[in-house]
């Protein structure tokens, strides 16, 4: 998905596409800059460069998805951002520190920019976090379901949320929370991109005329 998803509008429709069109594919009208309704917009992608994010939680198609995509059905692994970008994750040989890997994932920022004392504690936080017993193989095995990576990742969390004394999350509500959002978000994109692969357009009504159309809301 390297290409740009852009919007359009025109004869009252919204065009999704990857360029603008020498013609309008609703009502077949030459399309110049004068006759289009607005300016087109690229859409954001939901992807992200998980070693450009800092103090993030990333999620990405694990390494035995060969097609590496988040297709709904193959598995995901999770992981931890530092402040430099590097990604720690729990696998069945412990904690890795990957520096490369997660160019292309989700990610849920978890610590705001004007959290400065924690920020400055953040690697630090993560570094004695990772080097516990409970992600040393020899102590505990790794698990599909009950100890992951993302009980890694939630754990980790919530030892940062006691320190800073608040409530710890429950998987559930972490999950519904912040990640299936995100999820759909990277489903309905993916089902948009494939569309227009396929079929140059995707073309509905303008969200004015009927709310609600657009395949991203």
């Amino acid at each position: 998905m390297d290409v740009n998803v852009i919007r359009l509008s025109h004869c009252q429709k919204e065009i999704f596409c990857f360029s603008v069109p020498e013609e309008c594919p609703s009502c077949g009208e030459e399309l110049r800059g004068s006759r289009l309704q607005e300016a087109p917009v690229s859409l954001p992608s939901p992807f992200t460069n998980g070693h450009k994010t800092s103090c993030c939680l990333l999620v990405a198609p694990a390494h035995n998805n060969l097609t590496r995509d988040f297709d709904g059905m193959s598995d995901l692994h999770t992981g931890i951002s530092n402040t430099s970008g590097i990604v720690y994750n729990y696998t069945l040989g412990g904690v890795g520190k990957d520096q490369s890997g997660w160019e292309r994932c989700i990610s849920v920022p978890l610590v705001r920019p004007d959290m400065f004392n924690l920020l400055a504690q953040w690697d630090q936080y993560l570094d004695r976090f990772s080097v516990g017993p409970m992600w040393d193989p020899a102590w505990h095995r790794f698990d599909d379901k009950d100890h992951n990576c993302f009980t890694f990742c939630l754990q980790f969390i919530n030892s940062v949320l006691a320190t800073e004394g608040r409530s710890s999350l429950s998987r559930e509500t972490f999950t519904h929370s912040f990640i299936l959002p995100r999820m759909r978000r990277v489903t309905k994109y993916t089902a948009l991109y494939q569309h227009i692969q396929r079929h140059q357009y995707y073309v509905v009504d303008r969200q004015g005329d009927r709310k609600g159309d657009s395949p991203l809301n």
